[in-house]
C-alpha cells in the first residue's frame, strides 16, 4: 500500500483470468482536482481501477461525491484528466452508453411509476429489447412487485432500490454508486451487498462511495481512502486493516470480573494499560498495540480465570480513527 504516492489497483485475479486484457474496463484519475471558488474540494487525486469492486471511502465533506461526478462526467475537473477505457470522460459522449450512476440524490420523477422511470432510463440508453431489460433490473432490486407504484409513495429504501435499477438497466460495464446502502433496511443491506459484489464478479468496474468502515469490508477489497479532498491512501482493504493494526487502540471489555481480568492483562503484557469504565458496570476499556494478540488470547484467558464475557468492542474503530491511521505518515 502507498500513502502519498498511491498504487495502481490492479483488478481481482479471476477477473483477469476470465476478461480478454484488451476488452477490460478502466477508470482513470490524472492528477484530478477540483475547485469551487476558494473552496477546493479534491486536490491532485491520481489512480487507476480496474474490474471489481473499489471503495471510495470518506467521511462527509470528504470530496467522494465530487469525485464520483467526475468520474461519471456529470462534472468537469478544473485541472487533470478522467478517462474511461482510455478515453476522455467530457469528450467523449458515447462513454456514458456504458457507465451507470446511483447518486446520493434522488434525482427521480415522483409522479412515474417505477417501471416507467426504468423505461425512460432505457430509452434514453438506446436499449433494445426494452421491457425484458427492464423487467432484469427490477428482479435484481426485488422491486417487481412495486414496479406499477409511482415513486412518491416508495419508501427511503424503495427509492434508492430503483434508482440502483435504473442505473443497471442499461447493463453498463461501469457502474458508480454514491452512499447506495443509505436508508436501505438490514435485509435490503444485505441483498444490495450481495448486488454489489456480483457486479464486481461479473468483470464490471464498480466504485462505491461511503464513510462506514464496516460497510466497505464486506463487499470491496481495493479501497481509496479520501481526506479532505487529497487521495490519503489505496490497496487492498487487509492492506489497511493491517496499517490500523499495527497502531494503539482502546477495546472495551464487559464482563463480571474486571478487575481480575484487567490485572491478568496487564502481567501477560496484552495490555499498556487498563482502566474501569465508569460508565459500564462490568465494563474495562483496554489500551493494547497488539489488538489481534489482544482478541486471539482473551477467550482462552477468561475460560482460565472462569471470567464470562458479555462484550467486547474496538473504541477508536471509527471512520475519524482510521482516517487518523492511514494518514499519519503523509502529515
Amino acid at each position: 500500500m502507498t500513502t502519498a504516492e498511491t498504487e495502481t489497483i490492479t483488478p481481482p485475479e479471476q477477473h483477469r483470468e476470465t476478461t480478454p486484457k484488451a476488452s477490460m474496463p478502466s477508470v482513470k484519475a490524472n492528477n484530478v482536482s477540483k475547485w469551487y471558488g476558494d473552496v477546493v474540494a479534491v486536490s491532485q487525486v491520481s489512480f487507476a481501477v480496474g474490474p471489481g469492486v473499489t471503495a471510495l471511502l470518506g467521511p462527509n465533506g470528504s470530496g467522494k461525491t465530487t469525485m464520483l461526478k467526475m468520474l461519471a462526467g456529470l462534472t468537469g475537473p478544473s485541472t487533470g484528466t478522467v478517462t474511461i477505457n482510455d478515453r476522455v470522460v467530457r469528450l467523449s459522449s458515447d462513454i456514458y452508453e456504458n457507465v451507470g450512476m446511483v447518486p446520493e440524490q434522488e434525482m427521480i420523477y415522483p409522479f412515474l411509476t417505477g417501471y416507467e422511470f426504468l423505461r425512460l432510463n432505457a430509452v434514453m440508453q438506446h436499449c433494445s429489447d426494452v421491457d425484458r431489460k427492464i423487467l432484469r433490473a427490477l428482479e435484481l432490486v426485488e422491486m417487481r412487485d412495486a414496479a406499477d407504484r409511482r415513486i412518491g409513495e416508495y419508501s427511503k429504501g424503495m427509492r434508492q432500490r430503483i434508482k440502483m435499477a435504473a442505473a443497471l438497466v442499461h447493463d453498463p460495464a461501469i457502474v458508480f454508486m454514491d452512499e447506495p446502502l443509505s436508508g436501505l433496511d438490514p435485509r435490503q443491506r444485505v441483498r444490495a451487498i450481495e448486488l454489489i459484489r456480483d457486479l464486481g464478479n461479473e468483470g464490471r468496474v464498480v466504485i462505491v462511495s461511503s464513510h462506514l468502515l464496516h460497510e466497505v469490508q464486506r463487499f470491496a477489497e481495493q479501497v481509496l481512502v479520501i481526506v479532505n479532498g487529497h487521495l490519503a491512501a489505496s490497496g487492498s482493504f487487509r492492506a489497511i486493516r493491517d496499517q490500523i493494526d499495527e497502531h494503539a487502540r482502546q477495546i472495551l471489555i464487559v464482563c463480571d470480573a474486571p478487575r481480575r481480568l484487567g490485572a491478568s492483562l496487564i502481567e501477560m503484557d496484552q495490555a499498556i494499560s487498563v482502566r474501569l469504565d465508569p460508565t459500564r458496570d462490568g465494563g474495562l476499556i483496554i489500551e493494547s498495540k497488539d489488538v489481534r494478540r489482544l482478541y486471539t488470547n482473551l477467550p482462552q484467558l477468561a475460560q482460565t480465570l472462569n471470567v464470562r464475557l458479555y462484550e467486547v468492542r474496538s473504541l477508536d474503530d471509527s471512520l475519524a480513527s482510521v482516517f487518523s491511521y492511514v494518514t499519519e505518515a503523509v502529515r
